[in-house]
C-alpha cells in the first residue's frame, strides 16, 4: 500500500540554490510544520531565532516565489508557502552539471540542519531514547537489496514523509525533524589475493 503525497517538485537549480541555505530550509520546514502559514514571530519563535535574523532570509523565499507574503495582522506580517501547503520535493537531474551542484549544495545544507537538531536535543531534558516513543535516533545501514526490497524502502520512506508533511494539530503536538538521504553505492569488485 503507497501513501503518496500531493508535493511540488522542484527542479530550478537557481531555486534549489536558494534551498541550501540551512536557515531557509528550517523556514519552510517550520511554515509547512504550522500548516502552510504563520507569522515572522512565530517562525523566529519555533525556530529559537532572532525575528530581524530571519527576514532576510524570508525576502529571498519571497522573491523567488518559494514563500508569499501576506497582510500584516495583529502579529505582524505573515507569510506562506508559495503554491499552498503541498510539501517542497526536489526534481533530480543528475546528469546536468548546474543542477548536480545545486543539488549538493542543498544535501550539504539538509545534513547541516540535521547535525543541529541532534546536536540541540541531545542537551534537552526528558529526551526518550528507548521504546516505542523514541524520539532521538540517529542510523546509518548500507546493505545489498533486491529490486522488491527497494521498492518497499521507498514506499516505507513515503510514508514517513507522509506522515512528517502533516501540519499541527491538537493531538499532533511533538515537533521532531527526520533527515534522510538514500543512496546507491558503487560496488567494488572482490580483489583477489597473490595466493588465490
Amino acid at each position: 500500500m503507497t501513501h503518496s503525497i500531493d508535493f511540488r517538485a522542484i527542479g530550478d537549480p537557481a531555486l534549489i540554490e536558494v534551498l541550501a541555505s540551512p536557515v531557509r530550509q528550517e523556514i519552510v520546514d517550520m511554515l509547512a510544520a504550522l500548516g502552510g502559514e504563520g507569522s515572522a514571530g512565530d517562525l523566529a519563535e519555533q525556530l529559537g531565532r532572532h525575528v530581524d535574523g530571519l527576514y532576510y532570509h524570508l525576502k529571498i523565499l519571497c522573491k523567488v516565489g518559494l514563500v508569499e507574503a501576506v497582510e500584516a495582522g495583529a502579529e505582524g506580517r505573515r507569510y506562506r508557502l508559495g503554491g499552498g501547503t503541498r510539501a517542497l520535493r526536489l526534481a533530480y537531474n543528475t546528469k546536468d552539471q548546474s543542477h548536480a551542484k545545486a543539488l549538493r549544495m542543498f544535501s550539504h545544507g539538509l545534513l547541516q540542519v540535521a547535525e543541529q537538531d541532534f546536536d540541540a536535543a541531545l542537551s534537552m531534558d526528558g529526551v526518550l531514547t528507548q521504546g516505542r516513543h523514541r524520539e532521538l535516533w540517529a542510523a546509518r545501514n548500507k546493505a545489498w537489496l533486491s529490486a522488491d526490497e527497494l521498492v518497499e524502502v521507498n514506499e516505507l520512506l513515503e510514508r514517513l514523509c507522509s506522515l512528517m508533511s502533516r501540519p499541527r494539530s491538537p493531538e499532533r503536538d511533538r515537533l521532531l525533524s527526520c533527515t534522510f538521504v538514500l543512496a546507491p553505492n558503487r560496488a567494488v569488485a572482490k580483489r583477489r589475493g597473490p595466493a588465490e
